[in-house]
Parts: C-alpha cells; sequence; structure tokens
C-alpha cells in the first residue's frame, strides 16, 4: 500500500522547478501552486501580467492533490441552510455560483487540451437515514420547482439503479456535477500557465513579507528575494506564517482517502452503475467514486486529525471498516493508495476572498475546492484587475476561529461536536 495520493502518483511528471532562480520584480507573485493559484497564474497571464509562483513543495502537493477528484455543484452548507442565513436570492446567487466554478473547470479543460478525463457524471447524495431522504426531498422540491435545475429523487425501492448497496435511505441525484483525474488536471493546468510565460518555483516557501505600500510587497524565499506589484495567497489548508491573518481565519481539517486495487468494469457497473460522485448525509460524511481506472475511491472525515503517515493508517483502516460495512463485496479487495490531506474549513464554511493590508486572498472552500479552487483562480485573476463585481463573497465576514493561534489543537473536540450532531439528527 503506498501512502501518496493515487491522484499524483498516476499523472505524468513535471519538470523540476526546484533550482529557478528568484529575484527582480513581478507584476503578481502568487503563494500556492495548487488550483487557485495556477488558474489565476494562467488567467492573469492571459491578460500580459507577468506572474511568479511561489510554492512550498510541488505543483498540486497540497489539497489539489489530495482530494476526491470531484467537482459538483453543491454548497458545503447545504442550499435550505444558505436560504435560512442568507436569504433565498442571496443563496441562489452563491450555489449558482458553484454551478459556474464546474462551467470554468470544463472550460480550462477544453481550451487548454488537457487530458484528465473530465465527465459530467452527476453527483449521488445518499441519504444516510430515514429523516435525511425527506431533507433531500425539500431540497430537490426548490431546486427542481424554484430555480429549474435538474435533480431528481431515487426512493430506497429503486436505490439499486444508481448503487450497489443496501446502507442508504434513497438518494437525491444532480446531473450537473463532474469527476475527473485531478492530478492531471494540476499538472496540465501549470504546464498551461508556463507555455504562456509563468515562472513557477518549486520548493520555494515565502519566509517574510514585507509591505512596501499599497498593493506591493517584498518577498524572501531561500533562494531569493522578489518584489511584486501584487500578491495572491492561495494556501488553502496549508496556510503558514508569515500569512498569519489568514492562517487564524482556516481550520485546517484532515481528510482521508483509500483507494482499491483495479476491480474491473464488471465489479464497478454493480457498485455504482452511473458513475457518479457520491456522498452521505451526515456531518462526518463519507464520499466515493468510481476511478479512470475502474477503483473504487472511498474518503472521508475518518478523523478529526492532521496528516502524516502514522495518521492516515489509523484513518484508512476506520476507511476501510466504513467502505465494507457499506460495499460488503469488497472486503477482501486490496487497498493499493491510502493518503490524507488538509480541506481549509472557515467558522461558516463558506469561501472568503478579497484583500487584507494589501494582500489578496481565495481561501475557504470547506470541502468543496477542486471547482471553487479553479473558478476563484479566474475571479481572482478578474478582481485583481480591477473589477470588484468578480468577487461574489466580498461581503461575507471572514471571521477569526476563536482559539486558533496556530497548531489546531482543537481539532478533537470539533470531531466530537460534529459526532454528537451525526447522533442526534
Amino acid at each position: 500500500m503506498k501512502f501518496t495520493p493515487y491522484w499524483l502518483d498516476t499523472a505524468p511528471q513535471g519538470p523540476d522547478r526546484s533550482r529557478t532562480q528568484i529575484g527582480g520584480s513581478v507584476d503578481v507573485a502568487i503563494i500556492g501552486a495548487g488550483l487557485t493559484g495556477l488558474s489565476a497564474a494562467l488567467h492573469l497571464a492571459r491578460k500580459g501580467a507577468s506572474v511568479h509562483i511561489f510554492e512550498k513543495d510541488t505543483v498540486g502537493f497540497g489539497a489539489s492533490g489530495r482530494n476526491g477528484g470531484m467537482a459538483t455543484t453543491g454548497m458545503s452548507i447545504g442550499f435550505r441552510d444558505a436560504i435560512s442565513r442568507y436569504g433565498f436570492d442571496t443563496a441562489k446567487a452563491y450555489l449558482m455560483d458553484y454551478h459556474d466554478a464546474v462551467d470554468t473547470l470544463e472550460k480550462l479543460v477544453t481550451d487548454e487540451n488537457i487530458d484528465c478525463d473530465f465527465a459530467r457524471t452527476g453527483k449521488l447524495n445518499l441519504a444516510s437515514k430515514p429523516a435525511h431522504f425527506e431533507g433531500l426531498r425539500k431540497t430537490h422540491e426548490i431546486m427542481s420547482g424554484r430555480l429549474g435545475l435538474d435533480t431528481h429523487l431515487i426512493p430506497k425501492s429503486q436505490l439499486h439503479s444508481e448503487i450497489g448497496s443496501d446502507s442508504y435511505h434513497g438518494a437525491m441525484v444532480e446531473t450537473r456535477s463532474a469527476g475527473l483525474h485531478v492530478g492531471k488536471f494540476t499538472k496540465g493546468l501549470a504546464e498551461a500557465a508556463a507555455r504562456i510565460g509563468v515562472t513557477i518555483h518549486e520548493k520555494a516557501p515565502v519566509e517574510k513579507v514585507k509591505r512596501l505600500g499599497g498593493t506591493r510587497h517584498e518577498l524572501v524565499t531561500p533562494r531569493g528575494t522578489v518584489r511584486a506589484d501584487q500578491v495572491l495567497v492561495a494556501t488553502s489548508g496549508y496556510t503558514r506564517r508569515p500569512f498569519r491573518w489568514q492562517q487564524v481565519r482556516i481550520a485546517p481539517v484532515g481528510s482521508f482517502i483509500i483507494v482499491t486495487e483495479p476491480l474491473g468494469k464488471d465489479v464497478c457497473d454493480l457498485l455504482l452503475p452511473n458513475r457518479r460522485m457520491a456522498s452521505t448525509t451526515m456531518n462526518l460524511l463519507n464520499y466515493f467514486r468510481i476511478t479512470p481506472d475502474q477503483r473504487l475511491l472511498f474518503g472521508g472525515r475518518a478523523r478529526f486529525a492532521m496528516s502524516n503517515q502514522q495518521s492516515d493508517a489509523k484513518s484508512g483502516r476506520i476507511l476501510h471498516k466504513a467502505m465494507t460495512e457499506v460495499f460488503p463485496q469488497l472486503t477482501h479487495a486490496r487497498v493499493d493508495y491510502c493518503w490524507g490531506g488538509l480541506v481549509d474549513m472557515s467558522m461558516d464554511r463558506m469561501v472568503h476572498a478579497g484583500e487584507h493590508d494589501g494582500l489578496f486572498y481565495s481561501l475557504g472552500y470547506s470541502g468543496h475546492g477542486v471547482q471553487m479552487a479553479t473558478h476563484m483562480g479566474k475571479q481572482m485573476a478578474e478582481y485583481m484587475n480591477g473589477d470588484s463585481g468578480a468577487n461574489p463573497w466580498s461581503d461575507l465576514p471572514f471571521k477569526r476561529i476563536p482559539g486558533h493561534f496556530g497548531p489546531p489543537w482543537f481539532l478533537p473536540f470539533a470531531g466530537g461536536f460534529y459526532k454528537f450532531k451525526d447522533l442526534i439528527k
């Protein structure tokens, strides 16, 4: 079993960018070579800007290469919760931005000819409890009736048409969501950016930031110092000092994934015949899908813990138990991959983007980063170019997490809270 992300292990390896020269001045410096940073760099370079990306590790090393490879149209907090919190019109605008995000991703795949197995197979939202199906019914009525979106309900009696499991109590299908090989997509996005002049510096963490005035900053790295007219912080759950203001507003929550051996088409047809992106209705949810080479990927918030090999192994055992409860037919299937990554959860589980003390940022995707990070990279390119309307999240207060000073000591307590909520709801 490999403790490396399946997506990065099976994607083409890019060039070594760890020995690039750093110095001089640039129009835009971007911190983080994940989906936000790469997408922003590509769209800014298309406008003629000189753009350099500074990455602590390698392209896609963080959340962008450690997720489920799902680009879904739903919000982290749920649409009915968003209506209660923000009102119908604002909630609708936020939801439709998630739909636009999948379109942005698909357009990049097409325009840049990125071979990444992109397919709009839809999403299967599975009711973990009987009462949850009634919640899905209410959501479907709003989405289908008031918004005109393509959703439909699957009662428990017909659920085998969508999943080879008896664990759930019905489902809602949404047809516009997509799956992709996110490792190939991230590497392809980096190559597309590099082709039009973006310079990517790997193994180049930004250690110090000094504001020179307005949005101009000096960035210090181990390989040199650069001055930039604008800086975009695009580090998601891996945000650290010197970006402290952003760091204490993001909880880096572990999300863990296992991937089986290749199962073959016949077995996969029994598990998920329509190849939907599947997730459950629990707060500590599980999500799963079939990979392009006929494996089952199964992930979730197995433990509220940080990711390292020992932690990943513990989480992998929990996930294997959950996977075989859902799919008993996989009891003896070999697990080939097990890994963890950090999801960037904000207090309100909403995207937060804008500018603070001269630094631009886009963070807080809360488990929906594949599509939203890609989309917000594009939108931040417009926002940084002077279009204030390109950022729909600018009016949301970005609250500090109480007691968060660096290492997320509070994760076990948060995990206990959500476990309790799952027990009572």
